[in-house]
Protein backbone atom coordinates (compact mmCIF):
# COMPACT_ATOMS: atom_id res chain seq x y z
CA UNK A 1 0.00 0.00 0.00
CA UNK A 2 1.09 3.30 -0.82
CA UNK A 3 -0.25 6.65 0.85
CA UNK A 4 -2.50 8.98 -1.71
CA UNK A 5 -0.01 11.73 -0.11
CA UNK A 6 2.35 10.21 -1.87
CA UNK A 7 0.91 10.38 -5.45
CA UNK A 8 0.15 13.09 -7.92
CA UNK A 9 -2.37 11.41 -10.50
CA UNK A 10 -1.78 12.61 -13.60
CA UNK A 11 -5.11 10.86 -15.34
CA UNK A 12 -7.00 7.44 -14.34
CA UNK A 13 -8.28 4.81 -16.70
CA UNK A 14 -10.21 1.53 -16.47
CA UNK A 15 -7.27 -0.39 -18.04
CA UNK A 16 -3.25 0.14 -18.42
CA UNK A 17 -1.41 -1.88 -21.12
CA UNK A 18 2.23 -2.47 -20.48
CA UNK A 19 3.79 -3.60 -23.98
CA UNK A 20 3.21 -1.51 -27.31
CA UNK A 21 4.65 -4.43 -29.72
CA UNK A 22 1.91 -6.39 -31.97
CA UNK A 23 -0.24 -8.05 -29.35
CA UNK A 24 -0.38 -4.81 -26.81
CA UNK A 25 -1.19 -2.74 -29.77
CA UNK A 26 -3.98 -5.10 -30.25
CA UNK A 27 -5.40 -4.96 -27.02
CA UNK A 28 -5.18 -1.22 -26.53
CA UNK A 29 -7.56 -1.31 -29.86
CA UNK A 30 -9.38 -3.87 -28.72
CA UNK A 31 -10.23 -2.61 -24.94
CA UNK A 32 -10.82 0.98 -26.46
CA UNK A 33 -13.27 -0.45 -28.49
CA UNK A 34 -15.56 -1.97 -25.51
CA UNK A 35 -15.50 1.08 -24.31
CA UNK A 36 -12.34 0.74 -21.81
CA UNK A 37 -10.18 4.03 -20.95
CA UNK A 38 -7.13 3.26 -22.32
CA UNK A 39 -3.48 4.03 -21.22
CA UNK A 40 -0.29 2.46 -23.08
CA UNK A 41 3.15 2.09 -21.35
CA UNK A 42 6.31 1.28 -23.42
CA UNK A 43 10.04 1.64 -22.44
CA UNK A 44 11.17 2.07 -26.44
CA UNK A 45 10.85 5.58 -28.13
CA UNK A 46 7.73 4.28 -30.98
CA UNK A 47 5.26 1.57 -30.91
CA UNK A 48 5.27 -1.85 -32.51
CA UNK A 49 8.59 -3.59 -30.06
CA UNK A 50 10.38 -6.01 -31.49
CA UNK A 51 8.44 -6.39 -35.04
CA UNK A 52 9.44 -2.45 -35.62
CA UNK A 53 12.55 -2.59 -34.05
CA UNK A 54 13.98 -6.31 -34.91
CA UNK A 55 11.84 -6.99 -38.06
CA UNK A 56 9.89 -4.64 -39.71
CA UNK A 57 10.72 -6.18 -43.14
CA UNK A 58 9.96 -10.07 -42.50
CA UNK A 59 7.23 -11.38 -43.69
CA UNK A 60 4.92 -12.92 -41.01
CA UNK A 61 2.91 -15.50 -42.22
CA UNK A 62 0.57 -16.25 -39.17
CA UNK A 63 -1.76 -13.37 -38.70
CA UNK A 64 -5.22 -14.64 -39.30
CA UNK A 65 -6.99 -13.31 -42.88
CA UNK A 66 -3.50 -12.87 -44.22
CA UNK A 67 -1.51 -15.27 -46.17
CA UNK A 68 1.43 -13.11 -45.61
CA UNK A 69 1.86 -9.00 -44.05
CA UNK A 70 5.62 -7.49 -43.68
CA UNK A 71 5.98 -6.84 -40.03
CA UNK A 72 5.95 -2.81 -40.55
CA UNK A 73 2.72 -2.91 -42.17
CA UNK A 74 1.18 -5.31 -39.30
CA UNK A 75 2.34 -2.42 -37.02
CA UNK A 76 1.02 0.20 -39.04
CA UNK A 77 -2.42 -1.30 -39.44
CA UNK A 78 -2.64 -2.15 -35.60
CA UNK A 79 -2.28 1.70 -35.16
CA UNK A 80 -4.54 2.43 -37.58
CA UNK A 81 -7.01 0.51 -35.96
CA UNK A 82 -6.89 2.02 -32.33
CA UNK A 83 -9.12 4.74 -31.53
CA UNK A 84 -7.36 8.65 -30.72
CA UNK A 85 -8.61 8.47 -27.22
CA UNK A 86 -6.17 6.16 -26.55
CA UNK A 87 -2.89 7.42 -24.68
CA UNK A 88 0.13 6.44 -25.30
CA UNK A 89 2.86 6.77 -22.71
CA UNK A 90 6.30 5.87 -24.15
CA UNK A 91 10.46 6.16 -23.35
CA UNK A 92 8.74 4.91 -19.77
CA UNK A 93 9.78 1.69 -18.19
CA UNK A 94 7.34 0.62 -15.86
CA UNK A 95 8.91 0.33 -12.88
CA UNK A 96 5.86 0.04 -10.11
CA UNK A 97 2.35 -1.27 -9.72
CA UNK A 98 1.15 -0.92 -6.49
CA UNK A 99 -2.20 -1.79 -5.05
CA UNK A 100 -4.15 1.10 -3.77
CA UNK A 101 -7.79 0.43 -2.69
CA UNK A 102 -9.80 -0.74 -5.25
CA UNK A 103 -6.77 0.34 -8.06
CA UNK A 104 -3.56 0.34 -8.84
CA UNK A 105 -1.11 2.78 -8.83
CA UNK A 106 1.46 2.83 -11.65
CA UNK A 107 4.78 4.62 -10.79
CA UNK A 108 2.92 7.02 -8.41
CA UNK A 109 1.28 9.09 -11.34
CA UNK A 110 -1.28 7.04 -12.74
CA UNK A 111 -4.27 5.33 -11.60
CA UNK A 112 -5.75 2.39 -13.60
CA UNK A 113 -8.46 -0.50 -12.00
CA UNK A 114 -6.93 -3.11 -14.15
CA UNK A 115 -3.32 -3.81 -16.18
CA UNK A 116 -2.32 -5.84 -18.76
CA UNK A 117 0.91 -7.15 -19.51
CA UNK A 118 1.87 -7.78 -22.63
CA UNK A 119 5.40 -7.39 -22.76
CA UNK A 120 6.56 -10.56 -24.59
CA UNK A 121 9.87 -11.74 -24.35
CA UNK A 122 10.39 -8.40 -21.96
CA UNK A 123 13.49 -6.05 -22.59
CA UNK A 124 15.67 -7.45 -25.24
CA UNK A 125 19.30 -6.98 -24.81
CA UNK A 126 21.65 -8.69 -27.38
CA UNK A 127 24.24 -11.20 -26.96
CA UNK A 128 27.60 -9.38 -27.86
CA UNK A 129 29.89 -11.10 -30.74
CA UNK A 130 32.26 -12.88 -28.49
CA UNK A 131 35.55 -11.66 -29.67
CA UNK A 132 37.80 -8.02 -28.65
CA UNK A 133 37.53 -4.98 -31.12
CA UNK A 134 38.19 -1.74 -31.83
CA UNK A 135 35.81 1.40 -32.00
CA UNK A 136 36.66 0.85 -35.90
CA UNK A 137 35.77 -2.88 -36.15
CA UNK A 138 32.66 -2.44 -34.09
CA UNK A 139 30.97 0.33 -35.59
CA UNK A 140 30.75 -2.15 -38.45
CA UNK A 141 28.73 -5.28 -36.23
CA UNK A 142 25.71 -4.89 -35.82
CA UNK A 143 22.71 -6.57 -34.03
CA UNK A 144 19.67 -5.28 -36.12
CA UNK A 145 18.79 -5.31 -39.13
CA UNK A 146 16.05 -2.42 -39.95
CA UNK A 147 16.92 -0.81 -43.21
CA UNK A 148 18.67 -3.82 -45.84
CA UNK A 149 19.03 -0.81 -48.56
CA UNK A 150 22.28 0.01 -46.07
CA UNK A 151 23.92 -3.17 -46.95
CA UNK A 152 23.13 -2.63 -50.85
CA UNK A 153 25.99 -4.32 -52.79
CA UNK A 154 28.07 -5.45 -50.00
CA UNK A 155 29.39 -8.79 -48.71
CA UNK A 156 27.67 -9.58 -45.54
CA UNK A 157 28.31 -12.25 -42.61
CA UNK A 158 25.37 -12.99 -40.51
CA UNK A 159 26.22 -15.18 -37.31
CA UNK A 160 23.83 -17.51 -35.74
CA UNK A 161 21.29 -20.07 -36.52
CA UNK A 162 17.70 -18.95 -35.24
CA UNK A 163 14.61 -17.57 -36.91
CA UNK A 164 16.24 -14.12 -36.36
CA UNK A 165 19.30 -14.65 -38.39
CA UNK A 166 17.19 -17.27 -40.76
CA UNK A 167 14.94 -13.93 -41.81
CA UNK A 168 18.02 -10.93 -41.49
CA UNK A 169 19.81 -13.72 -44.39
CA UNK A 170 16.79 -13.96 -46.41
CA UNK A 171 16.05 -9.71 -46.57
CA UNK A 172 19.57 -9.09 -46.97
CA UNK A 173 19.75 -11.15 -49.58
CA UNK A 174 17.93 -9.33 -51.49
CA UNK A 175 20.33 -6.45 -51.70
CA UNK A 176 23.66 -7.82 -50.79
CA UNK A 177 26.02 -11.14 -50.95
CA UNK A 178 25.23 -12.85 -47.59
CA UNK A 179 27.94 -15.75 -45.61
CA UNK A 180 25.66 -17.55 -43.43
CA UNK A 181 28.04 -18.92 -40.32
CA UNK A 182 26.19 -21.08 -37.17
CA UNK A 183 27.95 -23.38 -34.45
CA UNK A 184 26.16 -26.20 -35.20
CA UNK A 185 25.41 -28.15 -38.20
CA UNK A 186 21.73 -27.81 -37.69
CA UNK A 187 19.87 -24.11 -37.79
CA UNK A 188 16.99 -23.87 -35.32
CA UNK A 189 14.95 -21.39 -37.45
CA UNK A 190 11.92 -22.11 -39.86
CA UNK A 191 13.09 -24.88 -42.69
CA UNK A 192 10.80 -23.24 -45.05
CA UNK A 193 13.17 -20.07 -44.77
CA UNK A 194 16.11 -21.86 -45.09
CA UNK A 195 15.28 -23.90 -47.86
CA UNK A 196 14.77 -20.92 -49.54
CA UNK A 197 18.29 -19.28 -48.24
CA UNK A 198 19.79 -22.83 -49.99
CA UNK A 199 18.65 -22.14 -53.23
CA UNK A 200 19.88 -18.77 -53.69
CA UNK A 201 23.24 -18.23 -55.47
CA UNK A 202 24.71 -15.23 -53.47
CA UNK A 203 23.79 -16.64 -50.02
CA UNK A 204 26.83 -19.01 -48.38
CA UNK A 205 26.45 -21.36 -45.56
CA UNK A 206 29.26 -22.10 -43.24
CA UNK A 207 28.67 -24.98 -40.79
CA UNK A 208 29.76 -26.08 -37.85
CA UNK A 209 31.94 -22.74 -37.24
CA UNK A 210 32.77 -20.76 -34.70
CA UNK A 211 34.43 -16.86 -35.00
CA UNK A 212 38.03 -16.77 -33.73
CA UNK A 213 39.71 -13.91 -34.98
CA UNK A 214 38.66 -10.36 -36.21
CA UNK A 215 40.46 -7.51 -37.82
CA UNK A 216 39.95 -4.49 -40.38
CA UNK A 217 41.96 -5.60 -43.43
CA UNK A 218 41.96 -3.87 -46.86
CA UNK A 219 38.84 -1.54 -45.51
CA UNK A 220 37.36 -4.80 -44.67
CA UNK A 221 36.59 -7.53 -42.19
CA UNK A 222 38.63 -10.03 -41.69
CA UNK A 223 37.59 -12.93 -39.28
CA UNK A 224 39.12 -15.90 -38.78
CA UNK A 225 36.58 -19.22 -38.53
CA UNK A 226 37.46 -22.81 -37.08
CA UNK A 227 35.44 -26.19 -37.67
CA UNK A 228 34.70 -27.70 -34.95
CA UNK A 229 37.13 -30.52 -34.06
CA UNK A 230 39.57 -29.04 -36.46
CA UNK A 231 43.02 -27.15 -35.86
CA UNK A 232 43.17 -24.77 -39.11
CA UNK A 233 40.92 -21.13 -39.48
CA UNK A 234 39.41 -20.66 -42.57
CA UNK A 235 38.80 -16.48 -43.49
CA UNK A 236 36.38 -14.44 -44.94
CA UNK A 237 36.37 -10.65 -45.32
CA UNK A 238 33.23 -8.86 -45.02
CA UNK A 239 32.05 -5.12 -45.41
CA UNK A 240 29.71 -5.63 -42.48
CA UNK A 241 28.41 -8.29 -39.93
CA UNK A 242 25.22 -9.26 -38.62
CA UNK A 243 25.26 -10.78 -35.06
CA UNK A 244 22.02 -13.17 -34.17
CA UNK A 245 22.94 -15.07 -30.97
CA UNK A 246 19.77 -13.80 -29.42
CA UNK A 247 18.59 -11.56 -26.93
CA UNK A 248 18.71 -11.56 -23.18
CA UNK A 249 15.36 -11.72 -21.94
CA UNK A 250 14.07 -10.09 -18.89
CA UNK A 251 10.31 -10.41 -17.50
CA UNK A 252 11.25 -11.04 -13.68
CA UNK A 253 10.56 -7.33 -12.94
CA UNK A 254 6.98 -8.35 -12.50
CA UNK A 255 7.75 -10.70 -9.58
CA UNK A 256 8.30 -6.95 -7.93
CA UNK A 257 4.32 -6.62 -8.48
CA UNK A 258 3.71 -10.06 -6.66
CA UNK A 259 2.97 -11.75 -10.13
CA UNK A 260 3.88 -14.92 -10.00
CA UNK A 261 6.56 -15.93 -12.86
CA UNK A 262 8.58 -18.63 -13.70
CA UNK A 263 12.24 -18.09 -15.87
CA UNK A 264 10.95 -15.37 -18.14
CA UNK A 265 7.25 -15.97 -18.64
CA UNK A 266 4.61 -15.37 -16.49
CA UNK A 267 1.46 -18.03 -14.91
CA UNK A 268 -1.91 -17.25 -16.40
CA UNK A 269 -5.40 -18.77 -15.61
CA UNK A 270 -7.88 -19.48 -18.81
CA UNK A 271 -9.31 -15.50 -18.43
CA UNK A 272 -5.32 -14.75 -18.57
CA UNK A 273 -5.59 -13.56 -14.95
CA UNK A 274 -2.21 -13.63 -12.94
CA UNK A 275 -2.06 -14.29 -9.49
CA UNK A 276 -3.07 -10.90 -8.92
CA UNK A 277 -6.61 -9.97 -8.93
CA UNK A 278 -6.82 -7.48 -11.44
CA UNK A 279 -3.50 -7.96 -13.37
CA UNK A 280 -3.58 -9.21 -16.54
CA UNK A 281 -0.78 -10.89 -19.05
CA UNK A 282 -1.33 -11.86 -23.20
CA UNK A 283 1.06 -12.42 -25.24
CA UNK A 284 4.62 -13.80 -25.70
CA UNK A 285 5.30 -13.24 -21.76
CA UNK A 286 2.65 -15.65 -20.81
CA UNK A 287 2.98 -19.58 -20.45
CA UNK A 288 0.57 -22.36 -20.00
CA UNK A 289 0.16 -25.94 -21.01
CA UNK A 290 0.25 -26.33 -24.98
CA UNK A 291 0.54 -22.43 -25.81
CA UNK A 292 1.87 -21.67 -29.20
CA UNK A 293 4.48 -18.90 -29.20
CA UNK A 294 2.75 -16.68 -32.51
CA UNK A 295 0.83 -13.15 -32.57
CA UNK A 296 -2.12 -14.86 -34.09
CA UNK A 297 -2.41 -16.71 -30.53
CA UNK A 298 -1.65 -13.59 -28.37
CA UNK A 299 -4.17 -11.92 -30.48
CA UNK A 300 -7.06 -14.11 -29.35
CA UNK A 301 -5.59 -13.77 -25.25
CA UNK A 302 -6.06 -10.01 -25.56
CA UNK A 303 -9.73 -10.39 -26.36
CA UNK A 304 -9.82 -12.83 -23.88
CA UNK A 305 -8.91 -10.58 -21.06
CA UNK A 306 -10.67 -7.86 -22.31
CA UNK A 307 -13.70 -9.59 -21.31
CA UNK A 308 -12.94 -10.65 -18.12
CA UNK A 309 -12.01 -7.20 -17.31
CA UNK A 310 -15.70 -5.71 -19.10
CA UNK A 311 -16.90 -8.55 -16.62
CA UNK A 312 -15.63 -7.75 -13.66
CA UNK A 313 -15.42 -3.62 -14.39
CA UNK A 314 -18.77 -3.64 -16.04
CA UNK A 315 -20.84 -6.43 -15.76
CA UNK A 316 -23.62 -4.77 -16.85
CA UNK A 317 -22.72 -4.72 -19.98
CA UNK A 318 -21.78 -8.24 -20.39
CA UNK A 319 -23.79 -10.85 -21.38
Amino acid sequence: MISKKEVIIIKTYDTAIIGAGPVGLFAAGYAAMNGLKTVVFDSLSAVGGEAEFLYPFKEIINIPAYQTIVAADLIKRLKGNISSDVDFVLEHKVAQVKKQDDNFIIDDAYSVRSVIIATGAGSFTPKKFPLKMSPEIAERVHYYVRQPQNFAGQQVGIFGGGDSALDWANGLAKVANVTMIHRREHFRGMESTLATLKSLKNVEILTPYLPRTIELADNKLKIGLRAIGAKELVYRSFDQIVVAYGFKANNRFVTNWGVEATNTNVLVDRTMATNVAGIYAVGDVVTYEGRVPLIGVGFGEAQTAVHAIMRKLFPEKTR
